[in-house]
This record gives structure tokens, sequence and C-alpha cells, in this order.
């Protein structure tokens, strides 16, 4: 057994520098365990193909969408289904871990500013294997 692998997901992502740029910290099968520091807004999106599932950390996490809005909070979990337009917000730092098909695009079908590539997510996971 490899203790190299385990992966403490609250500690990654309260050492990320840099917002609404997930990291791969695991794959499993074709999906990605992500995480995430947040606050302020993403732009509105949907991801045609693939349901996207949040799981809060630490904080405060909301999911407007076209009829409505929710509030997340830690330890409680919500999968947004395929297609569904969203804009995620945190009006306070927020620490979220993602669990997505490894096509799953960042912002969907929008391409914003704050898109991010696959590459740039895969960068905690490669400073790993080095």
């Amino acid at each position: 057994m490899n203790s190299s692998s385990i992966r403490t997901p609250l500690a990654i992502a309260e050492s990320l520098t840099e917002l609404w740029s997930p990291q791969v910290i695991a794959e499993v099968d074709d999906m990605y365990v992500k995480v995430a520091k947040v606050r302020g807004e993403m732009d509105w999106h949907a991801h045609e193909h693939e349901d996207e599932m949040f799981f809060i950390l630490r904080g405060e996490f909301t999911l407007e969408f076209d009829d409505g809005r929710m509030v997340l909070r830690p330890g409680e979990l919500f999968v947004v289904p395929r297609g569904r337009r969203h804009h995620p917000m945190a009006k306070e730092e927020c620490l979220l871990m993602l669990f997505e098909r490894k096509e799953t695009a960042h912002t969907g079908d929008a391409r914003t500013a704050q898109t991010k590539s696959i590459a740039q997510q895969l960068r905690w996971l490669a400073a790993q294997a080095e």
C-alpha cells in the first residue's frame, strides 16, 4: 500500500492561491476529483453533456438558476443536472470539492476570462508527481 496516494481535500483547497481555478487532486475511472477556493461570482454557464457535483468543504456557496437559487453549507452536496444553466457565487471565501467527467469544460458552454483549461486544472496533480 502506498500512503503517498492519500489526499486531504480540505488542506489542499486551503493551500490554493488562485480563486475559481479548480485543481485535480485524484482520478477515478473517467472522473476527476477537484478542489477549489472561490469567492465572488463565476459567469453563468451550463454543461450540455455532463452533470456537475459540488460538495462544500468550508464556507457557504450559492448556486443561482433561472428559476431560483440555493445555498449550500459545509458537508452538503448538490448535483447540477446536465444542461441546467447556473451561476455559482460565494460572498466569502468558500472551499469546495467537485466530481466531474474528465471531458467537462470548466465553464461549460461559456468561454470567459475565468475559464481554466484542463492543463491548468492538472497543475497540482502534476506537481505531486515530480
